[in-house]
């Protein structure tokens, strides 16, 4: 029998989550889209919801993540700083580093 283990994480500050995957998926999408409204778009999520991620995420964080401009005849954009892209990085190694673990830890199943 083969076993898998499942987990989530996510970063909180004082009770409130700062950093998860979505949030972590929403500030990849403002990188590859420059834009909030089609990075929600692109996560099937509605505009107001991303718009609380991100503003969650900013508020939350030591620096802000994101730079936004207002619309306008050229239409408005979102950006990320250079903290929200070490964020970024930063969360995908922690992830990474605890699926190694997990996956060191299911081994311990095969001895017993």
């Amino acid at each position: 029998m083969q076993y898998t283990i499942k987990s989530r994480i996510w970063i909180e500050s004082e009770g409130h989550v700062f950093l998860g995957e979505g949030r972590i998926q929403l500030l990849k999408a403002i990188a590859e889209t420059g834009s909030l409204s089609k990075a929600a778009k692109s996560l099937n999520l509605s505009y107001k919801k991303a718009w609380h991620l991100i503003d969650s995420v900013n508020k939350t964080s030591k620096q802000p993540v994101t730079i936004n401009s207002t619309g306008g005849k050229g239409g408005g954009g979102a950006e990320l700083t250079d903290y929200g892209k070490k964020l970024i990085v930063l969360f995908d190694d922690i992830n990474k580093n605890c699926w190694n673990f997990l996956d060191e830890q299911l081994k311990k199943l095969e001895t017993i």
